[in-house]
């Protein structure tokens, strides 16, 4: 399963537990990257986001996006900012991936604030959680992956 905002995570078992005075059945949900352990309840896993993880033709199309546009940062730092958190917030893949692409032909070109590249970087891990899991990966080899798949931008070449 996918939890928005940290990525790849095992359901490792489902519980029942008393709350707001009643019983309510509940996913453990362990997640890869963070080490953190989750209960999610189960009738309203959907509405939260939690989602299966992708499949292989889907990592393939999600590898694809870093090949699409840019989207770069505009006058609005605060806009810039949001945007991104907003995406990586909303659970799904493809925008995910679309954060990891902008910042980093942002990082590549100009240069990117600690808060950003921050963002990058949890960005990378919630996509390279998942992409373990679909392609049976180390998490060593989903970021070597990542890094391939992403394009090497030359800043000399937008002068």
């Amino acid at each position: 399963m996918v939890y928005p905002h940290h990525g790849a995570a095992v359901i490792t078992r489902k519980e029942r537990r008393d709350f707001n005075k009643s019983r309510a059945d509940f996913f453990v949900l362990e997640v890869a990257i963070d080490q953190l352990i989750l209960r999610v309840p189960v009738d309203s896993a959907v509405e939260l986001g939690v989602r299966p993880v992708i499949s292989k033709t889907a990592a393939r199309k999600v590898l694809a996006v870093f090949k699409t546009e840019p989207e770069e940062a505009g006058a609005n730092w605060s806009r810039w900012y949001k945007q991104p958190t907003e995406k990586i917030q909303s659970g799904d893949i493809y925008q995910v991936a679309e954060v990891v692409r902008d910042l980093t032909f942002a990082q590549q070109t100009k240069g990117i604030s600690p808060a950003l590249k921050r963002m990058l970087s949890k960005a990378r891990l919630i996509l390279a959680s998942e992409l373990r899991f679909v392609l049976d990966l180390s998490e060593e080899e989903a970021m070597k992956r990542l890094d391939k798949a992403l394009p090497k931008v030359d800043s000399e070449e937008d002068e």
